[in-house]
Order: structure tokens, then sequence, then C-alpha cells
């Protein structure tokens, strides 16, 4: 399969399940509810040593959110629903609480919940409040600013970690071009993240590694500068690959995210540096989330 002079490899992107929940974030100015939705999902690339997965899903305005003012939504993920119990109120404790006049609430309604206020109100010291509305607990903490409103807790859900591609391309720039282009396109793709920074991996990770207690380690076969010592997946002209790295609420949304990075990838082109695209995946071994590559960009979706 080519696509604008890119070649479509006939391989897979291999995911795992992970268990997710959004929060809807708001404050009285969209740079304030950016810079929460930034505090909060800092240092979350990967579970391998972040405990969690999460970025900013996307910006909300006033007429999105509950309360009437600029947020954004948050996705968190984590390996199972007792790792996504702790890190989701750590991080809401941290990093929202903290943050000039937010106000959290729960961006899921179904599913297992996920504690909220329910923990971090303990911080107010007995001056919390609650107040019930229909089904729905909320909490005001009292702060130095004011209050700090926040739902009881969030829903959850089974989803998808790890979905993946590979830009192959003649240079860094052209490689990093391409990525760009997908990053921007697959940011309007709703319930899915790009969790690595501003979406792109660089040192894109095999499982195992020559050293004991490693759990992953540098994906070989795609450096160019170790093309000739090691089995490489690169054909000669590919001097610099970009890995981009998806988790999503459901199969469906990474799919669609899939196709629609690629597309824009190979809208770059051939005449723009881009050489072929690829994906990571260890035989199946991994993960149960199969992404075909050429099954993706020949329909609107794909299959599992």
């Amino acid at each position: 399969m080519i696509i604008n002079g890119v070649e479509i490899r006939d391989t897979f992107a291999e995911a795992f399940p992970m268990v997710g929940t959004r929060l809807i974030v708001t404050a009285d100015t969209p740079e304030w509810a950016l810079i929460a939705g930034r505090t909060t999902t800092g240092f979350a690339t990967s579970v391998i040593g972040c405990g969690c997965e999460a970025a900013i899903e996307r910006t909300l305005s006033a007429e999105e959110t509950p309360d009437g003012r600029p947020g954004v939504s948050l996705l968190i993920f984590a390996m199972d629903f007792g790792s996504l119990k702790k890190v989701v109120p750590l991080r809401l404790g941290q990093c929202v609480l903290t943050c000039p006049t937010t106000a959290c609430y729960a961006g899921i309604e179904t599913g297992k919940r996920v504690p909220l206020a329910k923990t971090i109100r303990y911080f107010a010291d007995g001056h919390q409040i609650s107040k019930k509305i229909g089904n729905k607990r909320f909490w005001r903490l009292p702060v130095m600013e004011g209050e700090f409103v926040c739902d009881e807790d969030t829903g959850s859900v089974e989803g998808v970690g790890g979905g993946n591609f590979l830009i192959l391309a003649r240079s860094r720039g052209a490689a990093l071009k391409a990525a760009e282009a997908a990053v921007a396109a697959m940011g309007k793709v709703e319930g899915i993240i790009l969790p690595f920074p501003g979406g792109v991996v660089r040192s894109g990770s095999k499982v195992g590694s020559k050293y004991k207690g490693l759990f992953a380690s540098s994906n070989d076969a795609y450096c160019p500068t170790l093309r000739g010592t090691r089995p490489s997946a690169l054909p000669p002209e590919v001097g610099s690959v970009l890995e981009i790295v998806i988790d999503g609420v459901s199969f469906a949304a990474v799919a669609e995210a899939t196709r629609v990075g690629i597309q824009a990838a190979c809208a770059v082109g051939q005449e723009g540096g881009v050489v072929a695209i690829d994906a990571g995946n260890y035989g199946g071994n991994l993960g149960p989330f199969h992404f075909k590559l050429r099954e993706i960009m020949g329909t609107e979706g794909g299959a599992a």
C-alpha cells in the first residue's frame, strides 16, 4: 500500500488493556485551566516509569462545562483500577486543588467509581461541606483564595494503551514535520491522548533488556546509527524515525486516531522526505489489541 509515495508497511501496532478516567477541570480563564491541565498531566508519559499515562484531551468552551467557565478535559490511564484509584486523587490534590480559581468535575458517569473529593476533602480539616444534587454529591473545600468545588468521584472505562505508529523519514527535520502534522490532526479525535512530549516519542522501546531489572530498552532495530551493527528494520535512505503513541477510551477511538494521524503524515509525502509508516509489535505477545495499518488505512476504522 502506497499513500502519496509513502509505503504503509504490512504490519500492526500491538496495544494492551488499560483503565482510564476523564476529569473536567475549569477555571476563571482559559489560561489557568490550561496551567492546571498541564501540571496535572505532567510526568505521565509511560506507566513504565510514571505510574500512569495522562494528557489534555481537549480544551472546553464555557458552554461545554458544568459551571459555565472555560476548561480542559483530561484523560488519565493506569494498568489496573487499583492504581488508577491511587494516582488520580494524588494528582488532583497536588495539581488542581492548588491551582488558582479551579474546580474539578467528573468526565465519565459510568463504570467503577474513582474517588475525587471523596479522598481529598480531608485537607479541609473538617470544614468541608457537601451538597447532593440529584444522584451526584459535590464538595466545597475552603481555601485561602475562596473555595474549591469538586465532584465526589468520577467514572472509569476499560481503555486501550500503547497504540502506535512509526514515521520513517530521510532526515530528522522531515520526520518531525510529519509527526507534528499527525499530532495536529489527531488532536481533533475525541477520546484519545498522546501522552509523550508534544505527542511524539524519539526513544521508542522494545520489551526487555540485556541489563537485569530493566523491563524495556531502546528499540535498536529502528535506530539509524546502529544500522550495520545490529539487525535493522530500516532501509538505507531512512535517517530518522519518530513514534506516536496513542491511549484511548476504546479500540475505535485509537483506530480512528491512527488513521487520521497516518493520513496527515503521508500528506507530507515522499517529496517531504517521508519514506514509510511502520508500527511496533511483539508478535502478538504484548497485548490483545492489534491495529493493522493497511486495514485501518483501507477503511474508516479497522478491526481488532
